[in-house]
């Protein structure tokens, strides 16, 4: 297994140009913006882009980002694996931006969308409070529902995984490609 490191905006910065930059956010998020000159490679489509990330790394260091830390933790996990070393970005594009960098928007009309963090909080929330009131004005085995959510949320931090992100990121606005637009 390769060893990696985390590497800070102010090393990161000045080697940009010998930098190959992974962002793992889904594509929808990738589209609100991005470091520069990144390659899109959502993290549950990394597996099948490994030959790809294999050849970019023999041509320089791979530097994984997302929003936060935690895909890109996972994502340079599974780089290593598979024998490919990765760095991860500190504080990922949140510091990258709060150090006054600017992101990478796509030309065209930009569309909205929330970043995974936000719709899996705005989804398990809404779930929790519809189980809560189907118990109160259906059936008072509807709060199960919301002892679900709360388990696989509890699990998901103990895990440093994610499957309602998963199940999100599949949904259309996520995805990139003909059927995101239809």
């Amino acid at each position: 297994m390769t060893v990696s490191r985390a590497i800070r905006v102010s090393e990161a910065q000045p080697r940009l140009g010998e930098l190959t930059v992974v962002d793992v956010h889904t594509p929808g998020e990738f589209a609100t913006g991005h470091l520069p000159d990144a390659l899109n490679v959502p993290l549950d489509q990394l597996a099948r882009s490994v030959p790809e990330l294999r050849e970019a790394a023999d041509q320089g260091p791979l530097l994984v980002v997302c929003a936060s830390g935690g895909r890109s933790e996972s994502a340079v996990t599974e780089l290593a694996v598979h024998g490919i070393a990765a760095s991860s970005l500190t504080g990922d594009t949140r510091a990258w931006v709060a150090a006054g960098h600017q992101l990478e928007h796509p030309a065209g009309p930009l569309r909205a969308v929330w970043a995974m963090e936000r719709q899996v909080r705005f989804t398990a929330g809404g779930i929790v409070l519809l189980g809560l009131l189907l118990g109160l004005l259906v059936h008072p085995a509807f709060p199960l529902l919301s002892a679900a959510i709360g388990a696989g949320l509890v699990f998901s931090e103990v895990t440093n995984t994610c499957g309602l992100a998963v199940l999100l990121g599949r949904l259309r606005f996520n995805r990139r490609g003909p059927e995101a637009s239809a």
